[in-house]
């Protein structure tokens, strides 16, 4: 497996194209962009599309938040952190600018912020605790179903659940202290805090960079392809897999101003899971209209409505089968049907801590993270500081449960 993410898919197999995978995955993409165009509008089939892309990129160069911090923490290789801090500051960009605009195509923008408060210390903390011992952060844990991992689904599922209790709680939590959401573009003007995003950042890069000639003596280059990779032409290796990390950043970036230009909001994962935790309740007899989070503007629209018509639930069907289909290219997909009871555990105990904390974070590695930082609020960087922290935690943790560090 590449150092950068474990719960991407092994093999340096050459294997030929899996065409039944293909074909389903083709089958899905197709019904999914033609209900959305058909039910919901132009732009959400379009997003569909987006989140195709983020799925395919994220499977072809294993691009993760958990198995990269992992690396980091265990094997001193930064690769990962390193392609991440360069997408986010190619996102940030360029999304900065249009966020600042406040509108766009006629339709109004915001950017994904969040208040610095104990809800965001405590979040961040379990998420990254949790992210270690469910073997993906959200995206992570999205794209590795659609590759075909069976002990991501017991993390899905769990997150899920984790993330519909805590709707139930952060209300509560949102009373306790908090700084409220700080954004330095809005008092000391775009340029200044797009400048200030950027040195963070490349401070960020530097550092582990540092780090990794230090325990490794070498630096594996963001331009390369794994170390582990079949060869292969560089035009074969756009659907054979193990792409350098650079491509991925540069692709990520692309697809988050898209996903903004559609929505009018930054790339997001988790609120997805708490509105099919919320729909799957409803259908057991659960009435979670009733309890204060849902009663929201934003939630109980989504609540009331189809689950189409909510852009990050599009989003992430559409990542699911873009990793599906770039699986089945590759023909790397391959689920296993045993799964050993403590690594069960620990997807199951990893997904409940993921989705708790997301909620309470007001985002995940994606929506907290990711985009937080390209969006320029703080309370991104407040995340990144005390996820990794939880990581540190939860690399330690994962031989509670039989899993290697």
């Amino acid at each position: 497996m590449s150092t950068q993410v474990s719960s991407a898919p092994t093999a340096a197999r050459n294997q030929g194209v899996d065409t039944s995978v293909v074909l389903v995955a083709l089958g899905g993409i197709c019904a999914l962009v033609l209900a959305c165009f058909s039910q919901i509008d132009t732009r959400q089939g379009l997003l569909a599309l987006v989140g195709v892309g983020f799925g395919y990129l994220m499977y072809q160069a294993s691009f993760s938040f958990a198995g990269g911090w992992r690396a980091a923490i265990t094997q001193g290789s930064t690769l990962s952190i390193r392609a991440q801090m360069l997408a986010i500051g190619l996102a940030a960009i360029g999304m900065m600018p249009i966020l600042q605009m406040q509108e766009v195509f006629g339709q109004a923008v915001t950017g994904a912020v969040g208040p610095v408060g104990v809800s965001l210390f405590v979040g961040s903390l379990m998420f990254g605790f949790g992210m270690q011992l469910g073997g993906g952060c959200a995206s992570g844990t999205l794209f590795t179903v659609g590759g075909g991992s069976t002990r991501m689904l017991i993390t899905l599922a769990f997150f899920i659940l984790g993330a519909l209790i805590g709707t139930a709680h952060l209300p509560w939590w949102t009373t306790q202290w908090s700084l409220g959401t700080v954004q330095p573009a809005h008092s000391w003007g775009l340029l200044p805090a797009l400048a200030l995003q950027l040195a963070g950042l490349l401070a960020v890069y530097l550092l582990a960079r540092r780090w990794e000639l230090r325990k490794r003596q070498q630096l594996q280059s963001l331009l390369k392809a794994p170390s582990n990779a079949p060869a292969m032409q560089g035009a074969q290796r756009l659907w054979r897999g193990y792409w350098p990390l650079a491509w991925a950043a540069v692709g990520l970036a692309l697809l988050s101003v898209a996903n903004l230009l559609l929505t009018g909001q930054p790339w997001s994962v988790t609120f997805a899971f708490n509105l099919w935790g919320a729909k799957l309740a409803s259908l057991v007899g659960v009435d979670v209209s009733s309890w204060e989070y849902w009663t929201w503007s934003m939630p109980a629209q989504a609540l009331q409505g189809p689950v189409l018509a909510e852009s990050t639930s599009v989003t992430n069907f559409g990542l699911v089968l873009g990793a599906l289909l770039a699986a089945g290219l590759a023909g790397r997909f391959a689920p296993v049907s045993r799964i050993p009871l403590g690594s069960a555990l620990a997807a199951a105990v990893g997904g409940v801590l993921m989705g708790y904390g997301a909620r309470l974070a007001f985002g995940c590695n994606v929506g907290a993270l990711f985009s937080g930082l390209a969006s320029g609020s703080m309370h991104g960087w407040v995340w990144f500081a005390l996820a990794f922290i939880g990581s540190l935690a939860g690399v330690r943790a994962r031989t509670w449960f039989g899993l290697e560090k």
